[in-house]
């Protein structure tokens, strides 16, 4: 899974196109990467979503190369194409098994410098450390905790990028607070805006199933597909700090604990429903 499609929500709901890219992510894998037009209407109307609404979000992720239609037995459908199928293999550890830094990863540290002449590829430079959650230390050196160095090398060399940087690894030795200097190279508060309202939407989602006395399939996968789109670009906006350089009770844990913990709630639930949804497509 990835952040693929991280469009902000609108008013706190979740757009149809972010629901499909969270299908193909957790569903159409295990079907060579397709999913026919048809179940995906019948799983997205679990979700709310109308067909029209449906169809237009495919045509978008088309028009953005993620998707390619694929018709098999006189049915309509769609196959991830092989760069969203990277994406999204790329975005797995991250969002199901991403680790928190500690002190001893130390720090990787990308210095680059990019010709006027080819500008692009600072912006496209820029974009891909930013969402890999690199935070910016001074013009031209961005920093994350160390664990990340082998991600950004895999994906700067994959992307072609890799001619423009120099990569270290290093240390904070000496001087200055750090927890501080930490605040101005992320947007901390706007990161834990961003855990608080998570917590607001899926808190509820926790009590009302602890509270059921059995598995409801349908309404587990519509709770699971939300809190998937949901969380998957979180992970990538947080570089995952050590503790100890971050805010007292920092809202991320309590946001990654309650990810993790309704994930094993939901996951198979919603994995039935899905198989009995579309197992006469």
């Amino acid at each position: 899974m990835t952040a693929v499609d991280r469009a902000p929500l609108v008013g706190g709901v979740l757009q149809p196109r972010q629901l499909i890219v969270t299908l193909y992510g957790l569903y159409a894998r295990d079907d060579d990467g397709r999913l026919s037009v048809a179940a995906l209407v019948r799983l997205l109307a679990g979700l709310g979503v109308e067909e029209p609404a449906v169809r237009s979000s495919i045509s978008r992720l088309k028009r953005r190369g993620l998707l390619a239609p694929d018709r098999r037995d006189g049915t309509a459908g769609y196959v991830l194409t092989p760069a969203a199928r990277q994406i999204l293999i790329d975005g797995d550890a991250r969002i199901f098994g991403r680790r928190r830094a500690t002190e001893s990863d130390g720090w990787v540290l990308v210095v680059f410098s990019v010709p006027e002449s080819e500008r692009e590829k600072r912006h496209a430079l820029r974009s891909q450390l930013a969402r890999l959650g690199f935070g910016t230390a001074a013009p031209g050196v961005w920093i994350a905790p160390g664990h990340l160095a082998d991600e950004v090398i895999d994906v700067l060399r994959r992307l072609g990028l890799d001619g423009y940087v120099q990569l270290f690894r290093g240390e904070h030795l000496a001087f200055g607070d750090l927890p501080a200097t930490v605040r101005e190279w992320w947007d901390l508060d706007g990161l834990c805006d961003l855990y608080a309202a998570f917590l607001e939407r899926h808190g509820p989602v926790r009590e009302r199933w602890s509270q059921r006395r059995s598995p409801d399939p349908a309404a587990a996968f519509a709770d699971y597909v939300r809190l998937v789109t949901d969380w998957r670009r979180l992970p990538y906006a947080d570089p995952g700090l050590p503790l100890h350089l971050l805010p007292p009770d920092w809202n991320g844990v309590r946001a990654a604990e309650l990810f993790a913990e309704l994930a094993q709630l939901l996951a198979e639930p919603a994995r039935a429903h899905v198989r009995e949804l579309i197992a006469g497509r």
